[in-house]
């Protein structure tokens, strides 16, 4: 579910799809496994530890909530923007479904 291997972290850092939204970077790339895997990269100059930590707290929720919908076969990784942390959970998540069903990484059938 949650992609932590650093040499498939660089790989979708180099050949992915990058989208922004106000509240976060997404980057998608094709993969040859079967199932999509979604990394969550917060970096210092985010904030402090509380607020990093509270952020990737909200986007493995995030993860958690649509990952059965999302298509197979991706690597995705998101790098969370300090906005995200001043919308709603609700607000957020719909941003984090309209961002992927935009890129067709969700199934339809989900929305």
């Amino acid at each position: 579910m949650f992609l932590r291997v650093s040499r498939d972290i660089e790989q979708v850092k180099r050949h992915g799809r990058r989208s922004s939204t106000q509240c976060f970077n997404l980057l998608a790339s094709r993969t040859e496994g079967a199932v999509s895997q979604v990394g969550i990269v917060v970096g210092r100059r985010f904030g402090n530890a509380v607020k990093r930590n509270r952020s990737k707290r909200r986007f493995r929720e995030l993860v958690r909530a649509i990952y059965p919908d999302l298509i197979p076969g991706y690597h995705l990784l998101v790098f969370p923007k300090r906005d995200a942390l001043t919308l709603s959970f609700r607000e957020l998540k719909e941003l984090w479904t309209a961002t992927l069903s935009k890129h067709r990484l969700l199934n339809t059938r989900s929305i």
